[in-house]
Formats: structure tokens, sequence, C-alpha cells
């Protein structure tokens, strides 16, 4: 590149940590960002053009266009970053270095894996250094903070999924890292088997063994929570037994002696 793509690219860098660090979702991009390059452009792509195409016109000085790919990964990168450090701010943070580090060697792309998958291997490897570098000090903090809730539900309504999530939440949190990473990106982001086996660098096979215990291990947890109030399950109330009489008594007629 050159020094005056460089000093652009720097500037663009900076301007995703401003961003990120003002941000209280994991959305780290607005539609009225202010990027340094083309931004007049970016309403232009859509949904059907290729992260690979994407990535070649900011390569062609169309930085602007980054967004689009941030959009794109932004909620895969977050649970899967959340997965392997059990943290909501330190995972967004480590998503907001992820990008950064991704545009600036982002010429190294080289399209022998999808991108997505180069990306992502980047947000696996960043969270695990993050990790290892807070167990060393000893200083992780857990944070179990609902984020969103579901606007068309009653209150009531919105409490129990609330309680449902924060359950497997914690739930899959207790899993072993290996367990857990594989489980939130084949159960939760849908991703392939090849795609995660070549995210984690391991075999097509060790994926579907982690993901078959992980599984098990929160089917055991469920039922050893949630076992023992089975019966009250589908209970047939004496209000619902009320209303079958009046209706069957209603559609009948008395026997003729």
């Amino acid at each position: 590149m050159s020094a005056e793509v460089t000093t652009v690219n720097r500037e663009f860098v900076k301007a995703v940590s401003k961003v990120a660090d003002a941000a209280s979702t994991v959305t780290f991009f607005s539609p009225t960002t202010q990027l340094p390059v083309g931004a007049h452009e970016t309403i232009n792509m859509n949904e059907a053009t290729s992260d690979e195409e994407v990535v070649k016109r900011i390569l062609q000085r169309e930085t602007a266009l980054y967004e689009i790919l941030i959009h794109r990964y932004n909620q895969r990168l977050y649970r899967i970053c959340r997965a392997i450090l059990r943290n909501n701010s330190e995972a967004r943070d480590v998503v907001q270095h992820t990008y950064a580090r991704a545009y600036e060697h982002l010429n190294q792309f080289a399209g022998r894996a999808k991108f997505s998958t180069w990306l992502t291997t980047i947000a696996i490897n960043e969270a695990s250094l993050r990790r290892r570098r807070a167990n060393r000090l000893d200083s992780l903090e857990e944070e179990s903070t609902m984020e969103r809730s579901e606007a068309s539900f009653s209150p009531e309504e919105q409490f129990s999924l609330s309680e449902t999530r924060q359950i497997l939440e914690s739930m899959i949190d207790a899993l072993p890292e290996k367990y857990r990473l594989v489980q939130v990106m084949r159960d939760v982001e849908e991703m392939s088997v090849a795609e995660t086996a070549e995210c984690l660098e391991i075999s097509q096979e060790n994926v579907k063994v982690r993901l078959h215990r992980a599984r098990n291990l929160l089917r055991k947890r469920l039922y050893g929570l949630f076992g023992s109030k089975v019966s009250d399950m589908f209970r047939f109330h004496l209000s619902r037994c009320d209303r079958v009489v009046r209706g069957v008594f209603g559609r009948t007629r008395p026997y003729q002696a």
C-alpha cells in the first residue's frame, strides 16, 4: 500500500475503535457513521454482494465498505468471543479489536478460505489470548446483564423469557470451554461442521464428538434442574375441565326414555 493509503487505513482503524467504544450494544456501526473514504458508495452494496468482492473493493480504497462486513459478522463474533471469555464487555472489546486487526491485515487475506472463516479465526485467537492473559492476572469478572427484551411480549412473558435465557446462558457458561465453543458455533450460530473445524483447527469428527458431549451435558443439567417438576407440566386445570364439561353438554341432548 502507498503511504497515503496507509494513513487513511490508520485513521479508519481509529474510527472503528471510537465507534465501538461508544456503542452500548454489539452493533458497532450505525448507518450514519462518518467513515473516511467512499462513504457515499456504501449504500450501493447489498446482501447479495460476496464478502470477497467487498474486500476487493476495500483494498481499492473504498474503505467505507468495511462497515458492511462489520454488520454481517457482529453477532457471530460476539457470541463466539462470549463463549470463550464468558464476559459481555470483554467479548465486545475483543470483537472491536478483531475488526481493527482484520482491517490492518486485510491485504493478507489470500482467499484460500472464506472471509468469514478467516475473520472468525482471528476472533477466536484474540479471545483466547485475552482469556490467557486474564487467567494469569486472575481479573475476569462475570457479567449477567440482559441487553435486549422482546417488546412484543407482555411483562410477565418477558420476565419468563429473560429467566429462561439466563438459565440457558449460565448452563452454557458452565460447560468446559472446548465443548462450550463448539456448541455456540454449531447450535447458536449454526455454522457448518466444516467451517467450525477449520476455524478451530480440529477435525470434523472432533467437532461432532464435542457437540454431542456438549448437548449431553446440557440435557443432563436441564433435567437435573427441571426434572423434578415434569409432573407439573401441561396441567389440565379445573377451569379448563369446567369449560370442557360445559362444551360437551352444550353439544348433546338428553336420552329419550
